[in-house]
């Protein structure tokens, strides 16, 4: 049950109808997730989906370790919606479903992929220790360069916000859709780290 209420489309005054119908409008195509929540702050909200668009939708990370990043993130919270979203995302992309049931199930992933590992270490030191290595900076830095590890910290922390609003909000999944999470009784998902 959200903790704030989650109006439709009708029940919107003209500003927040404006947002709404950009961002339907838009690449996404729908109001999902934490924008049902940002909706009633309408400067907020166009600044939210513009930028979240710009990251999801306009970086130079190809789809699948973008996808994988972002899953990552939704798993460290336990934020159902955002993992709902983005491991369906990086399966898509081809992320493996093992991997992806490993980082569910708070075990090591053993990625066969090397960019897919590099980054599970970048994003996994950032959320357990809020800095990476020199070792997983320059990994990341020789597949994409400057503009990609910029972007893929953007987008981590971009989707740390989200994850933080659907929890607090308590952001419900669509109708029907059964948590895939299980949240630590205390505290964030560990992140195992990745066996060889």
């Amino acid at each position: 049950m959200p903790r704030i209420p989650l109006p439709d489309r009708d029940a919107l005054d003209a500003a927040q109808a404006a947002v709404w119908d950009r961002i339907v409008s838009g690449p996404r195509g729908r109001v999902i997730g934490p924008l049902r929540a940002v909706i009633h702050a309408p400067e907020l909200a166009a600044r939210w989906s513009a930028f979240g668009e710009g990251l999801r939708y306009g970086t130079t990370l190809p789809k699948r370790q973008k996808e994988l990043a972002i899953a990552i993130t939704g798993r460290r919270y336990s934020a159902q919606v955002e993992w709902w979203v983005h491991a369906d995302g990086a399966r898509q992309a081809g992320v493996p479903e093992a991997a992806l049931d490993a980082i569910r199930d708070n075990t090591p992933p053993g990625f066969d992929d090397k960019d897919d590992a590099a980054v599970y270490a970048f994003a996994r030191a950032l959320h357990l220790h809020g800095r990476v290595t020199d070792a997983q900076h320059a990994a990341v830095m020789a597949r994409w360069g400057v503009v990609g590890v910029v972007e893929l910290t953007a987008v981590i922390g971009y989707y740390t916000m989200v994850s933080m609003m659907l929890n607090a909000q308590e952001i419900p999944l669509p109708e029907g859709v059964a948590p895939p999470l299980e949240a630590p009784t205390t505290g964030l998902a560990p992140l195992p780290e990745e066996h060889a």
